[in-house]
Formats: C-alpha cells, sequence, structure tokens
C-alpha cells in the first residue's frame, strides 16, 4: 500500500478523496467507487501501487494514437479498477475486478525502476498506462512517469478523462501523450458508464493547454451514441478544443454486460466520418474495420498520403520535422523525423 495523493482528512475519520470527478466520500474501513483506495482510520490508501497485472509490448498505433511517435513501441502497464462501470468495457476482467472479485487486488509486483528498465531493455520508446483507468493507480503512474522522463523515454496516458484538475496538473508536466475517449452525451454517460460528459470535456481542454499531446476515441454504439446528433455534438467540440486532434471512430462488438446491441454497421463508421470531415476536424481514423484508407494520414493542406499503414502497423511515413514532404505544410503531431 501507498498513501493516496489527492484527498482531504475529515471528521469521524472520513476522508473526501480528489483524484477523480467523483469525488468520493470514504468512510472508515471504505473504499471508493475505483474499490483500489481505501480509508483506513482517516488515511487514505492506493491498494494497487506496483500491482501490475498486466504488462506488454504494444505498438503505440495500437493505443490508438496515430500522430505519436508512428511506428514506436510502448512498454504498456496496467493494474486492476476503475472508476467507471462501463456496461461494455472491454477489459472488465481487470478493471472490474475487485468489484466482483471479492475486493482482492491481484498483480506481480514492480517498482517504477522494475518497469522503467523493462521499458528501456525491450527497446520500447514510451511507457502507456492503458487497459484499465491509468488514474485509478496514479500515484505508481506519477512514480514511473518522472523517473521514465528522467531517462528519456515518453509518457501515455489511455484514459476516460475522469481525472480531476489537480491530478492533470500534477501529471502533466511527466505526460506527453494522451487519448481520451469521448463516449457520447451526457446521458449516455449517466446511463452506460455511471459518470457524467463535463468533467471528460474538462479533461480534454486541460491537457491540450497544459501542452499534452491529445487524440480523441469514440467508440460508436448503436442506438446509444451513434445519431447525427450525438456525434456532430462530439466533432463539434474536438474541432472547438483544435481541429487538429485526432478522431478515432471504432466499432462496437457486443461483450461483457452489453450484448443485446449488434456489432456496429461499417456504414455508421462512414457516417461519422463524414460528420467529422464536415465539422472541420482535419484527422479522422476509423478502428475495428478494414477501412485501410481510414487509417492512413494525409496532409491537411495538399492531401497527399504521408502515413501508410496497415493495421497497427506503419508501413511508410515520409513526414520530416514535421511536415509534409509535398506542399512543406505543417503536420500536427509529436514525430521522430
Amino acid at each position: 500500500m501507498k498513501e493516496a495523493m489527492f484527498y482531504e482528512k475529515l471528521d469521524d475519520r472520513r476522508v473526501r478523496c480528489r483524484l477523480c470527478a467523483h469525488n468520493c466520500l470514504i468512510g472508515n474501513r471504505e473504499r471508493g467507487l475505483c474499490a483500489v483506495r481505501e480509508n483506513r482510520d482517516g488515511t487514505l490508501y492506493s491498494l494497487v501501487y506496483g500491482k501490475v497485472i498486466s504488462s506488454q509490448i504494444d505498438p503505440i498505433e495500437k493505443k490508438p494514437l496515430y500522430h505519436f511517435l508512428p511506428g514506436s513501441s510502448s512498454f504498456s502497464i496496467a493494474t486492476v479498477g476503475c472508476n467507471f462501470r462501463c456496461t461494455h468495457c472491454q477489459n472488465y476482467q481487470i478493471s472490474q475486478y475487485p468489484k466482483e472479485g471479492s475486493f482482492s487486488i491481484p498483480g506481480s509486483d514492480m517498482t517504477p525502476d522494475d518497469v522503467v528498465n523493462a521499458a528501456a531493455k525491450s527497446g520500447c520508446e514510451s511507457i502507456s498506462y492503458t487497459y484499465t483507468e491509468p488514474t485509478i493507480f496514479f500515484e505508481f503512474a506519477y512514480d514511473c512517469a518522472k523517473l521514465a522522463r528522467e531517462r528519456g523515454l515518453r509518457n501515455v496516458f489511455v484514459s476516460n478523462g475522469y481525472t480531476s484538475e489537480e491530478a492533470v496538473r500534477s501529471i502533466a508536466p511527466y505526460l506527453d501523450a494522451n487519448n481520451i475517449d469521448l463516449k457520447g452525451s451526457d446521458a449516455f454517460y449517466k446511463e452506460v458508464c455511471g459518470a457524467r460528459l463535463g468533467p471528460v470535456k474538462n479533461t480534454i481542454k486541460r491537457m491540450k493547454e497544459l501542452g499534452v499531446w491529445v487524440e480523441v476515441t469514440t467508440l460508436i454504439i448503436p442506438d446509444l451514441n451513434d445519431s447525427d446528433k450525438d456525434l456532430s455534438e462530439i466533432a463539434e467540440f474536438i474541432r472547438s478544443v483544435d481541429p487538429s486532434i485526432p478522431w478515432h471512430i471504432s466499432r462496437f462488438f457486443p461483450t461483457y454486460l452489453l450484448t443485446d446491441k449488434p456489432p456496429t454497421p461499417v456504414e455508421t463508421l462512414h457516417r461519422a466520418y463524414d460528420i467529422g470531415r464536415g465539422k472541420g476536424l482535419k484527422h479522422i481514423y476509423t478502428g475495428n474495420v478494414p477501412d485501410r484508407e481510414k487509417q492512413d494520414t494525409h496532409c491537411p493542406s495538399c492531401g497527399s498520403l504521408v502515413i501508410r499503414r496497415h493495421g497497427f502497423q506503419m508501413v511508410e511515413n515520409t513526414i520530416r520535422n514535421g511536415s509534409c514532404t509535398h506542399c512543406r505544410s505543417p503536420v500536427a503531431g509529436v514525430w521522430t523525423v
């Protein structure tokens, strides 16, 4: 265990957690909504510090991040737990484990030094805090990220964006990129995720303002967030922050508790793509579908193909010094060449 960051001590040995937008009021010997932060006699502890449930090497494109060190590998880690209860979670076996597994905390013991050494030894250029919500293992991610930065590695969050402002401002100096889910309307968040939309929008804006490279993902689910209105509002918000933010629109497949909805029709993703383009977004990508032409990157100025991909693999990258080699216009992103 490790004493948690971002909480207030109250009377009767209660605490108020300030790590995420839930702001859980936690009684003595109780846990917050994430089920991995416990109040013990008025002190809040992280139960997942150094308890790594999953670690592997992924292509950065799998996060998905298409404008951040393309073609590189990222050492990816997670602990159990989550501050959402999404009914369609593809990683529910670990994200919901503490709530469904008698509140136990499984995982292999790793120190920040272990994580950074493993990333460096494997030739990865970054460490990704992913698979479950990195906010809930913030203390461990924070210590790893600081050490990784000292050793020349980049840091990536793959997040639901429900992080508190104080936590965002604490991690931003060490965070290089963040793919944030923007799932749908406020009603969608309340009904499907057990959360609210507003804090997610605030995190997207705040990360961008603090200089973190941001990409946004929307998993499109039939009848829940696939209306023209829903998709238009998401695209309009992204444009209002920065039209160069890449928008990843992905196909849903039934899983976990949400098995009464069919897979998303490919035509729906094409409609979302057209809506995003119509709203002025410069970079839109489809996921979980074989649309190769909608996974490549084109120069927003001249339209030339600048990055060609096959699945999660980069095949060709002609961007040089952050610019298109055809028209010399800048292409937004974090590039190595």
